[in-house]
């Protein structure tokens, strides 16, 4: 019987399990995770976990009856060790399992901060899994210090959550602006006017020079410009690395991640890879998206071509971010862009297409719902409405969708 195992219970990884099921795949399928939970979700947990708004079982992606109901193997707690790719075998524990294919959906591990700035201080966190949420919520009560390290969307949420319990946020971001790597500097400064309302004192084009303790224990922080804070913990969002030390250790090809072709498959013909952790070929290059929905679909596509479909994965970006009560709702990618184009509604709605020349390969629309299915429509479409349309309010957007 041929057997597929799965390693790593995430998002992909669960999605890829499932989807061979459905589509009637009859052989053994075990699925191995680190963690001792069952797939969940992770975006929620620096939202709505976090404020308790949400119970931990509504964060699991599937009940955990529905692996023993489709015949899944579900090995949890249980970090993989090495990987035999001349026995197709991997060792979990003391176990040896043998694979026909193996698929790694490893995710990514938080950047953190160096022990010789004080990242080691108890109260130096990242947000990463349920045990750093878990930990780290009796810390959010009102009135506490915390300082944020990072203004990508992670650090961003993050504060948004801590001010909404009175905190009292700091966030540096040691680049020229919040959101530098990845929005224009419209959203930007449409996401610095927000946490600025909600109180957030935000440092542009500053860095953290090191932490200071007492008894192991964070109280202070010293930044680059010489000012000195004083904190009752840390929360550290400067990016993460992709988990490739399995795959490298099996002698699979690294690149940008673990290296896929078209069909997600690597280096090693009976190794594939999906989510976080992989790369495959758009525009010349090995792109890796770190979002839920490229995790979900590249998942899909990794376990359709397991079955013999052959079908190339063809990435359709999309992310979004909860920051009080805006919804920002990003579709495409904006890298090359050369002009944004300002769509403004009312109340607050606003939307923001960038272009290169005149073709439009992103959106990022805040509470405006319908320019982001128009704009992602058109993106997959490959169609690029005129910028004077779109910057008029008085364009019907779904109009476009038929030009």
């Amino acid at each position: 019987m041929r057997q597929v195992i799965v390693v790593g219970a995430g998002q992909a990884g669960s999605s890829c399990v499932a989807r061979l099921r459905a589509k009637g795949f009859e052989g053994q399928i075990t699925l191995i995770g680190e963690e001792p939970f069952p797939p969940y979700q992770r975006p929620p947990l620096s939202k709505a976990y976090l404020l308790g708004e949400m119970e931990r079982d509504r964060l699991y992606l599937r009940p955990e009856s529905f692996y023993a109901e489709q015949d899944i193997a579900l090995k949890l707690g249980a970090p993989v060790t090495a990987i035999d790719p001349a026995t197709q075998t991997l060792t979990v524990g003391d176990e040896v399992l043998h694979y026909d294919d193996l698929v790694l959906t490893t995710g990514s591990t938080p950047r953190r901060l160096p022990a010789s700035i004080g990242g080691d201080l108890d109260g130096v966190m990242v947000v990463r899994g349920l045990h750093d949420v878990d930990a780290m919520a009796p810390r959010f009560t009102n009135g506490a210090r915390v300082l944020i390290v990072g203004g990508g969307y992670i650090g961003l949420e993050a504060a948004a959550v801590a001010a909404k319990l009175g905190l009292t946020v700091t966030l540096v971001e040691m680049a020229d602006r919040i959101l530098q790597r990845v929005a224009a500097p419209e959203t930007s400064a449409y996401f610095r006017d927000v946490h600025s309302r909600h109180g957030v004192d935000i440092r542009e084009g500053v860095g953290l020079d090191h932490l200071t303790g007492t008894e192991g224990r964070v109280t202070g922080a010293v930044l680059s410009d010489g000012s000195t804070l004083e904190v009752d913990f840390v929360l550290v969002g400067v990016g993460i690395v992709p988990n490739t030390q399995l795959a490298e250790a099996a002698g699979v090809r690294i690149e940008n991640g673990i290296a896929t072709d078209s069909l997600g498959r690597t280096s090693d013909p009976h190794i594939w890879a999906a989510g976080d952790c992989a790369s495959f070929p758009m525009n010349g290059q090995q792109m890796r998206l770190e979002s839920v929905g490229n995790a979900i679909d590249q998942a899909e596509s990794v376990a359709d071509n397991i079955l013999g479909e052959g079908r190339a994965y063809e990435a359709k970006p999309w992310f979004w971010s909860d920051q009080y009560d805006v919804k920002l709702q990003i579709a495409g990618l904006s890298a090359g862009y050369d002009r944004i184009v300002t769509r403004q509604g009312e109340d607050g709605v606003v939307s923001f297409w960038y272009y290169a020349g005149d073709r439009l390969l992103a959106i990022d629309a805040m509470n405006d719902p319908r320019a982001y299915m128009v704009g992602k429509r058109l993106i997959e479409a490959g169609k690029s409405p005129a910028p004077e349309a779109v910057r008029d309010p008085a364009t019907d957007l779904k109009a476009l969708l038929k030009a």
